[in-house]
């Protein structure tokens, strides 16, 4: 006599332990990692990666100008010593009079030396702003972009892209 379905005994258990399912739930693991590996090493992750790249680039350089700014800045304060020390040898050498010049003389000196030091600062600080702005600016775009590559891929219905970029930048900009 043949076993009908309702002789058998039914084991409880979770079924994704049954043992007679491991292969196939192996094959669709596997498919599944395949393909995330995929999607994240050909799409995603290069963008990152230029992303970063550019940031790293343009913080070097920042980071470069203002190494420059501030070794031009030391040897402008260095001549300003060096012209101090000067003048102050000269003035003892010369007669009131001559002094009183050289004082006059090393004030508009001073002067000139802080107004070029306030301007390049002012230029330099302005030009960091700038490339923060920048760099601002196209992190938004590239994670709209991702975000809308992302939902697209996703997303099996019509996507709303103005919605995506606004919930983007609302979660940059926190």
């Amino acid at each position: 006599m043949a076993k009908t379905p309702s002789d058998v005994p039914v084991e409880p258990g979770m079924p994704q332990l049954d043992f007679t399912t491991f292969p196939n739930q192996m094959f669709w693991l596997f498919v599944t990692i395949v393909a995330i590996y995929f999607v994240l090493s050909k799409i995603a992750l290069p963008r990152i990666g230029a992303v970063l790249s550019d940031r790293q680039d343009t913080i070097e350089h920042d980071l470069a100008r203002a190494e420059e700014l501030k070794q031009m800045a030391e040897d402008a304060e260095k001549a300003y010593n060096k012209a101090l020390a000067d003048a102050r040898i000269e003035a003892n050498n010369i007669i009131n009079d001559a002094k009183l010049e050289m004082k006059a003389e090393l004030g508009r000196k001073i002067a000139d030396a802080d107004l070029q030091i306030a301007d390049r600062a002012k230029e330099s600080e302005q030009k960091l702003n700038d490339i923060k702005a920048k760099a601002k600016s196209s992190i938004l775009d590239v994670a709209n972009e991702i975000a809308i590559d992302i939902v697209v891929k996703v997303s099996p219905g019509p996507i709303d892209e103005k919605l995506i970029m606004k919930s983007v930048s609302q979660k940059v900009t926190e």
